[in-house]
């Protein structure tokens, strides 16, 4: 299969399981809230009622930057979709400093988010992207800090330092999840809860909390941008569980063992479970709350966890 081949199955193969995880989440939510929920092809219904609605522009927007921003976010999202796929089913021919590259990309759609509502010229989509912001800068410190546990337990234990998701993968294959020891464990809670901020879902929906700012920083947002908007939170749910997965869990371990794909996707709902479960036993904290949280909370978590990889704990 060729690059343009395989991206176009990882992009869409993710939308898919993201539009599933989707519903999930929002079926879960749904009974806890002692409510039926929507049927199971809701979030697709949702997509394509969007993409035949007319697209409204504010006068007070700037329009190419807030109809840009949107397709930006969407196409960051696919592409570390693709990268992260493409190390699970061959980690041999990954590149260097993949792990990089998709932590980079995927800070993109938040990016967007800010500069679309920034561009909208409402006063609450500014509101929104100002939290956006202060959140962003709040989770990205103790995810990085959690995701480099893995490439310190491959060094501790002899090999060569590496970004490569791939060789990540091979390692854990060889001498056990990064789950099975100390820092892992530690290292998988906080970047746990680092997705959930990236995710912006409760306690993290600070962005666009319908009780405090209507929609935030998708308010001034219609039609296929809006879709596309809806698109990307439902691609981010199903690549964050993945990413996770392939970091502390081993990944794919064998991709042309159909037990492996199970065992994979076992993985998968056990972390989408967690993020359900996040969202439906919290309150939504405040801005201040959200940093303290991280900053002197889960940070110094995940710099002891670097340690204890260090010394192969």
């Amino acid at each position: 299969m060729g690059l343009i081949g395989t991206f176009i199955a990882a992009s869409v193969g993710t939308l898919v399981v993201g539009l599933l995880s989707s519903w999930i989440d929002r079926k879960v939510t749904a009974r806890v809230q002692y409510r039926v929920g929507p049927p199971l092809l809701q979030p697709v219904y949702d997509i394509l009622k969007l993409l035949g609605k007319e697209t409204l522009i504010s006068s007070r927007a700037r329009g190419r930057g807030f109809l840009m921003a949107p397709v930006v976010g969407l196409a960051a999202g696919l592409v570390a979709a693709t990268i992260l796929w493409a190390a699970n089913l061959w980690p041999a021919e990954g590149f260097l400093g993949d792990l990089i590259v998709v932590i980079y990309l995927l800070t993109i759609p938040a990016i967007a988010a800010m500069y679309g509502a920034l561009a909208s010229g409402s006063p609450h989509a500014t509101f929104g992207a100002s939290r956006e912001m202060k959140l962003l800068l709040s989770y990205e410190l103790p995810l990085v800090l959690a995701v480099l546990v893995p490439v310190v337990q491959r060094v501790a234990a002899g090999g060569e330092a590496s970004f490569s998701i791939g060789a990540l993968v091979t390692f854990q294959a060889s001498e056990g999840w990064t789950l099975f020891s100390a820092s892992g464990v530690i290292a998988a809670v906080v970047a746990l809860v680092a997705m959930q901020a990236k995710l912006t879902l409760v306690p993290f929906d600070l962005p666009e909390a319908e009780t405090e700012l209507m929609a935030g920083s998708m308010l001034e947002y219609s039609g296929p941008p809006l879709a596309m908007i809806k698109l990307t939170r439902a691609l981010l749910l199903a690549v964050a569980p993945v990413l996770l997965v392939t970091l502390f869990a081993g990944g794919v371990s064998d991709a042309a063992s159909p037990v492996a794909w199970l065992a994979f996707a076992g993985k998968y709902v056990v972390v989408l479970v967690l993020v359900v479960l996040m969202r439906n036993t919290n309150p939504r904290l405040r801005i201040d709350q959200v940093v303290r949280l991280f900053w002197f909370g889960l940070a110094p978590l995940a710099a002891l966890a670097l340690v204890l990889a260090w010394f192969g704990l």
